[in-house]
């Protein structure tokens, strides 16, 4: 695996159960912490998010960011500012969040590839289940980003934002977060017009979507076996039970 150091093996562990909006993005943190003072190995932790609006650090300092916050609260999300860039991205139980944390002893060298390399292994685990998924990022689309995963509907062309990523870095370690939509769009599409609509920040309400927009029927846990034989091709995959985490 790119920047993969030399233990070989990565412990995939499924949390079943939200710990709540706030403590699920925490949590991510303090693995990377335990990571990058070597109490645990390459881990990646798979988990169904509670329906959560991750705004970016820089949205937090326009004026509307009360009432996008509020917005999200009506709509049933829970609002929350994370550590990483970008702009808000919304999520929810129809969704899969990702987190791929490795110990690095020089993990800024790798940034930017990182980017890159996980955009093309989060389509090719798309691909795997029907979706005509591309790296890059579409016009108008919400949090904006280069290496953003996007969909393209068979019948007139149009493309839908489905995986964001964000990552951390800190010395002697990361953690890439990443986010894919899989099913029951509407409500993510509403919450971010809302919240968007509040900040003043322009987008295209067309770019949301969800995968099972593409392929009906689609779900997260089909997308979640299709990641996982993705990443078997690029690492040596164990398993481990949630508990053993401590959280």
């Amino acid at each position: 695996m790119a920047h993969h150091p030399d233990s070989g093996t990565l412990t995939v562990v499924r949390q079943d159960v939200s710990l709540g909006a706030a403590r699920d993005l925490e949590f991510g943190l303090e693995l990377l912490a335990r990571v990058r003072n070597a109490s645990m190995g390459p881990t990646l932790r798979l988990y169904r998010p509670e329906p959560t609006v991750a705004f970016g650090q820089r949205d937090t300092r326009l004026p509307g960011f009360d009432a996008a916050a509020q917005a999200c609260r009506d709509n049933g999300f829970e609002p929350l500012v994370r550590r990483a860039g970008g702009r808000a991205a919304a999520y929810h139980q129809g969704t899969l969040v990702v987190d791929h944390i490795e110990p690095d002893d020089d993990a800024i060298a790798g940034s930017k590839s990182r980017f890159g390399y996980f955009g093309e292994l989060f389509a090719d685990a798309l691909r795997r289940v029907g979706v005509h998924a591309a790296v890059g990022e579409i016009p108008g689309e919400y949090c904006p980003g280069e290496f953003s995963v996007h969909g393209t509907a068979a019948a007139d062309g149009s493309r839908i934002k489905l995986v964001g990523t964000a990552q951390r870095v800190v010395a002697g370690g990361w953690l890439f977060s990443s986010v894919i939509v899989v099913e029951d769009s509407a409500p993510i599409r509403k919450v971010l017009t809302d919240s968007y609509a509040a900040l003043g920040l322009d987008w295209d309400p067309a770019t949301a979507g969800a995968a099972d927009d593409l392929v009906p029927g689609l779900t997260v846990e089909a997308v979640t076996e299709a990641l996982l034989e993705t990443y078997a091709g690029h690492a040596t995959l164990a398993s481990a039970p949630f508990g053993r985490l401590g959280a």
